[in-house]
Order: C-alpha cells, then structure tokens, then sequence
C-alpha cells in the first residue's frame, strides 16, 4: 500500500502523471488530499460577497418582476389607470387608447429586461462556480474512496495472507501426526 507525502506522489499514483501534466484544479485538489485539508466551499457566500450594489440591485429587481406580487400590483396598476382614465376623469390625460400607458409599458419592458438578463447572467455564473466546486469535492472524495479501497484490499490480503499460513502450519501437522502414527492396518 502507498502513503502520498507529497502532491507528485499522489499524482504518480492516483493519476499515474506527474503533477506539472495535470490541470490546476487536479493540483489544488491533490495539494489537499496530502495536507489531509476539505475542498468544498460555500459558493453562494463567496458569490454573494463580491455583488456591487448595481448587481444586488439587478438581483432584487429581477427577483420581484418575477413574482406573483410583481404581477398582482402591476395588474392592479393597470387597471386602475384604465378605470380613472376611462371612467372617473371627465377630460382624461390618457385616453384610450391609452398611449401614454403604453409608452411607459414599453420603457419598463426595455429597462427590466436587461436587468433580468444581468441577473440570470450572474446566476449562471453562480452556476458555473458551484459546478466547479462539486467537480473538485467529487474528485478528492474519488481518489479518498481509491485509497481507502486500496487499504482494504491491503488488509484483505494480509489477512489472506495469515489465514493461508495457518492452513499450511495445520496441513503440515496433521501430515506430521500421519507420519508418527503407527499403521492400524498391520494388526
């Protein structure tokens, strides 16, 4: 069985390449694995603390255009200037067919939606990084689950190995016994 002391070690042995021929994750990963550290990380804390204000923002915009209060209020919205302008005021300042309201619908849809592109933009980010966190922690748990198969073969063969020996040490003693025991087939 081999012990790694060192990441070229590990590499030789988990990988059978020198550590300069794997890529930097594999690297980092071996580094852990012999300084017996944990890889995986709390992505979305990490994401979240380097966020600007403009993209917290975007985050919150798009969180709530999405959203069934979003949908409601807007509605609601909708419906009320189409009742004052429609029904309440004698000389409404949006006629139908409601122009102004369709201007200021238009400027909202051309402000929200790249907003929302920046924030899926940052979510797929976010994605890629969690996907990159769990290739290094499955990476570091398959090469653990390696070495821990290769010590329990190691003891499964040393065990073999004693059991095998015994068998040997009662073969060569029943075959002594056989040897010293006088022939019963002479009387």
């Amino acid at each position: 069985m081999t012990t790694e002391h060192s990441p070229e070690q590990a590499a030789r042995h988990w990988f059978s390449k020198s550590l300069d021929d794997l890529g930097h994750v594999e690297q980092k990963i071996l580094e852990k694995l012999v300084q017996r550290k944990t890889v995986s990380q709390d992505v979305n804390a990490e994401f979240r603390s380097d966020l600007t204000f403009g993209q917290r923002l975007a985050d919150n915009v798009s969180r709530f255009g999405g959203s069934w209060t979003f949908i409601l209020v807007f509605a609601a919205i909708l419906v009320l200037w189409t009742g004052v302008n429609s029904y309440v005021l004698h000389k409404p300042f949006d006629p139908y067919p409601y122009i102004f309201l369709n201007l200021m619908l238009s400027m909202l849809a051309a402000v929200q939606a790249p907003v929302i592109m920046m924030s899926q933009n940052r979510q797929a980010a976010m994605d890629r990084l969690d996907a990159a966190n769990d290739y290094k922690v499955n990476l570091k748990a398959e090469i653990e689950i390696m070495g821990l198969q290769e010590r329990l073969d190691h003891i499964c063969n040393e065990q073999l190995a004693m059991v095998l020996a015994r068998q040997q040490e009662q073969i060569d003693l029943l075959t002594r016994l056989l040897m010293e025991r006088p022939d019963d087939r002479a009387e």
